[in-house]
């Protein structure tokens, strides 16, 4: 009968972006600008759509949603980024690393399924607009954004699991986790033909769809090159810094609100 030790793990080495100390500086800063943009813009994104009670429709609900996801995303990744760039020591506990992954797997995995109903909002206001507001009543659109946030918490707190269970050694069995990995990707991710209703929404699923797709449907690889993790930095930090931007340039009732609020502030500042 053949036996094996195996040392329990208490924490993690991150080599990742600190393997370049010559740029730690100019991570952190860059960082740190990127996190304080994501964190007005969506804020007054919300803040917008809370007061003007012209937004109080479907789209902004869901539009709401994305900036506070977008907030608590990069919340939860970006300020321990921070502290590591400026920390000597490169690493993170075990329950530290598994509270990461639940987090922050979990918010990506609800994005990814607001954003397809984001979409059906557009297909119903395109394809049927008089029955708009029957179909996608208050019930319904509640409903929908909290499955959203149920069904990725699920999926995140499953993969988790399967992750944290594993024995960290090279020749781990992970059959399990990557079959489970790709059939969630292809239900989550799979999805991009239904977004052609919208420019705007487009855009931010090309986006994010794009980045999330090549790192969780790449070929399997012992290493992570430089490629990999900008391009994980893109759909944590990138995307969520550029939604406010993407869906307020073009759209009028947004730009009708803010000339709305702040001439309504001038007004009383006058008196």
């Amino acid at each position: 009968m053949e036996t094996t030790n195996h040392s329990a793990v208490t924490e993690f080495f991150l080599v990742g972006l600190s393997q370049y100390p010559e740029l730690q500086l100019f991570l952190f800063l860059l960082c740190l600008i990127m996190y304080m943009i994501i964190l007005l813009g969506n804020s007054l994104l919300i803040i917008i759509t809370i007061l003007d009670s012209r937004l109080h429709t479907p789209m902004y609900f869901f539009l709401g949603n994305l900036s506070f996801l977008g907030i608590c995303y990069t919340s939860s990744s970006i300020p321990p980024m921070l502290i590591i760039f400026v920390s000597e020591r490169k690493s993170i506990s075990f329950i530290g690393c598994a509270l990461q992954m639940v987090v922050s797997l979990g918010l990506g995995s609800i994005e990814c399924i607001l954003l397809a109903v984001m979409a059906y909002d557009c297909y119903v206001a395109i394809c049927n607009p008089l029955r708009y507001s029957i179909i996608m009543n208050r019930v319904l659109y509640v409903q929908m954004a909290a499955w959203s946030w149920i069904i990725g918490s699920l999926n995140s707190l499953v993969q988790t699991v399967l992750t944290m269970l594993l024995p960290f050694f090279i020749c781990s069995d992970i059959s399990i986790n990557v079959f489970i990995m790709t059939v969630s990707s292809m239900v989550l991710l799979g999805r991009k033909k239904a977004f052609s209703t919208c420019s705007a929404h487009l855009t931010v699923v090309i986006l994010f769809y794009g980045s999330a797709l090549f790192m969780h449907m790449k070929p399997k690889s012992k290493f992570t090159t430089a490629s990999d993790e900008i391009i994980g930095l893109s759909y944590e930090v990138i995307t969520p810094m550029l939604n406010p931007i993407i869906y307020s340039l073009r759209n009028k009732e947004i730009k009708e609100a803010v000339k709305k609020i702040l001439s309504r502030h001038v007004h009383l500042w006058k008196i």
